[in-house]
């Protein structure tokens, strides 16, 4: 059973992130799905309701929150998730199911009575959203992460470098995406996420102390960025 692990959160300097990678690489190993130093794609799909309750209940400070989201690495299909973020503080509970290139196009056209055909709860769950919340794709999210993992108390970190959002699509196979960054070079987003505890070595590895956490929601930088593009 999946349970709630710590996510910590900082913007960083570029000065600072190649300081620290080069420490990490030295004692955690790159998350797999990296196809060279830089990391790897990741593509997000978000997901809100008419109201936009998830974009005001974050912006209002509302400790308990949720965010729906279809994801994929490095512009394949062999991989699409469905997943559901909840956040209890600075808590994270991640769960999520795979879904085939067919039935994410249902979704883009709004056929999805086949979620109520799976066995997962998280897919009749997604099914309640859509039909009784009217969830609507609200912009796709895109940004290369850098992560590093260690096996003592599941510990992550990650660089998420170029965080920009789709001006022209919410396709995520859209091959005409136009992108547009939201961070001003050279801040980046560092993230550091464990179950228990951070072991000492990793936080004296990382001087989190000496940098400034912030309450970072990539979907809300990049849904404002949105909004005031489309003027909307």
């Amino acid at each position: 059973m999946k349970k709630f692990r710590h996510e910590l959160k900082y913007y960083i300097t570029e000065h600072d992130y190649l300081t620290l990678r080069q420490k990490l690489a030295l004692v955690l190993q790159q998350d797999r799905h990296s196809i060279d130093q830089r990391g790897y794609l990741i593509r997000s799909l978000y997901f809100d309701n008419v109201y936009d309750n998830d974009l005001f209940q974050k912006n209002n400070g509302i400790f308990r929150r949720k965010k729906f989201r279809i994801r994929i690495y490095n512009h394949s299909d062999h991989i699409i998730k469905l997943e559901k973020k909840s956040r209890q503080g600075e808590h994270i509970l991640k769960t999520s199911v795979s879904i085939t290139r067919e039935e994410y196009m249902k979704l883009l056209d709004w056929d999805y009575e086949f979620l109520k055909k799976k066995e997962d709860p998280l897919y009749h769950e997604f099914y309640q959203y859509l039909n009784r919340e009217y969830m609507r794709p609200r912009v796709i999210v895109d940004y290369i992460r850098e992560a590093y993992i260690g096996h003592i108390s599941n510990v992550r970190i990650t660089f998420d470098k170029e965080l920009s959002f789709v001006t022209n699509s919410i396709d995520l196979f859209d091959f005409s995406n136009i992108s547009e960054e939201v961070l001003t070079h050279p801040l980046m987003i560092m993230e550091v996420k464990f179950d228990e505890f951070l072991p000492d070595y990793i936080r004296q590895l990382i001087q989190i102390d000496a940098h400034n956490r912030s309450a970072i929601s990539k979907y809300i930088l990049c849904r404002m960025a949105s909004i005031q593009y489309h003027g909307m």
